[in-house]
This record gives C-alpha cells, sequence and structure tokens, in this order.
C-alpha cells in the first residue's frame, strides 16, 4: 500500500515537474519568436526606406529639389 502511494506521488510529481518545464520552454520559445519577428520587421523597414532615398530615385530628386528651393528663397 506505501509503495502505491509513493509511486503516484512519484508520478504526480515527475508530471507536474514536466508541465513546469514545458511551459518554461513554451514561454522562452514566444519571446525569441516575437523578438525576431519585431527585430525582422525593423530590418525590412530599415531596408525600404532607404531604397527609397537612394541616389536617383524620384523621392531623393523631390529632397534635393526642394534644398535647392529653400537655399535660393533664403539667400
Amino acid at each position: 500500500m506505501l509503495t502505491v502511494v509513493a509511486g503516484v506521488a512519484v508520478v504526480i510529481g515527475v508530471g507536474w515537474l514536466a508541465v513546469n518545464l514545458l511551459q518554461a520552454l513554451v514561454g522562452v520559445f514566444a519571446y525569441l519568436l516575437v523578438g525576431a519577428v519585431v527585430v525582422g520587421g525593423g530590418v525590412y523597414l530599415y531596408g525600404r526606406a532607404k531604397r527609397s532615398l537612394a541616389p536617383g530615385t524620384r523621392n531623393q530628386r523631390r529632397i534635393e529639389a526642394a534644398v535647392r528651393t529653400y537655399r535660393m528663397r533664403n539667400r
């Protein structure tokens, strides 16, 4: 009788430990996944912004024209 109770207690303890360990691993994985998505999105947006202002693009020509106009107006 005592061995059965001890066996059940050990199984419950091991199950509890396994569940807590699994929750911790899933939590760490979720934080890593969210972090990777945020960093990847930042890199993507930085690349898009850099490409849109590259020399010869329409936006860059508009910025340069506005700078020239501003300088001519404020002589």
